[in-house]
């Protein structure tokens, strides 16, 4: 709607999984860089947390593509309201695992997936399981099957990687969980943004959406970071109301007083507690 005022070629601050969107701060890279180790690595299981919106999923998405063709089976759980059978059951079908039951059991399921990492291994592919929301895994009574999953090995090497993404109360869940906690070799927390990395953050994605000169006033920018916290998320939703009301203004550029205003709008707008 405003990206032919603004003169952008898409909008800037969408949910994406674009690669060209993302920010490359260094926590943000640092927390790649260690996930992306302990997969190629063959770790057995690896938690990124942090608080929501923070851009975890983009984080899980780029990891993908960095391992490209390296990387065999893959499956991605966004927390399951399931049983401990349906789940591993979930997981073999997403793996494409040799099942001859519409309803396998547990020893099924897992004998299935046992098969299938095998022959993955045997192709020098890697394999990921990664299980969103992780924080809520304790309530579900859904660690079980991560401890059965984890026994899947080949001689004394995990057949794949656990990623457990979730809040930052993950690492509690799973502190609590010691047996789990103890196979955990990568922690990564990703904190929200500096001041600078806020500003950065959106001058990158302005750029990566085609703008030519700058859209957000220097005061703008660090009254973005004080009224969002540095969340990914709540700096995408300012920003890309701001250029929508400032477009409808007739704008020449977004200052601290029009951001402001905004966030006043988006207070107005949230739900109730």
């Amino acid at each position: 709607m405003y990206e032919e005022y603004w003169q952008l070629e898409t909008k800037p601050f969408e949910p994406t999984s674009d690669r060209r969107f993302l920010f490359p701060c260094p926590a943000h890279t640092s927390a790649l860089h260690k996930l992306r180790y302990a997969v190629e690595n063959r770790r057995p299981a690896a938690l990124l947390a942090g608080t929501a919106g923070i851009g975890k999923t983009l984080l899980w998405h780029t990891l993908e593509v960095q391992l490209g063709e390296s990387l065999g089976k893959r499956a991605h759980l966004v927390f399951p309201l399931m049983s401990s059978r349906e789940m591993l059951a979930f997981l073999a079908e997403q793996l494409g695992a040799p099942l001859h039951d519409t309803r396998p059991t547990v020893e099924e399921s897992l004998n299935a997936l046992q098969t299938v990492l095998v022959e993955n291994r045997e192709r020098g592919k890697l394999a990921i399981f990664a299980v969103d929301e992780a924080h809520l895994l304790e309530d579900a009574g859904l660690l079980e099957p991560l401890r059965l999953l984890m026994n899947l090995r080949d001689g004394y090497e995990p057949l794949f990687t656990l990623l457990l993404i979730g809040q930052v109360a993950a690492l509690s869940t799973m502190e609590r969980a010691n047996d789990l906690d103890e196979r955990l070799e990568m922690k990564v927390l990703l904190k929200p943004f500096s001041s600078e990395e806020t500003a950065g953050y959106i001058e990158h994605r302005l750029v990566a959406a085609g703008a030519t000169r700058p859209l957000f006033t220097s005061q703008a920018l660090e009254l973005a970071h004080q009224l969002t916290g540095g969340i990914p998320r709540r700096i995408n939703r300012l920003c890309d109301l701001a250029l929508l009301v400032s477009f409808a203004a007739q704008e020449s550029q977004i200052d601290g007083a029009q951001l402001r205003a905004v966030q006043s709008e988006l207070l107005t707008l949230a739900p109730a507690a």
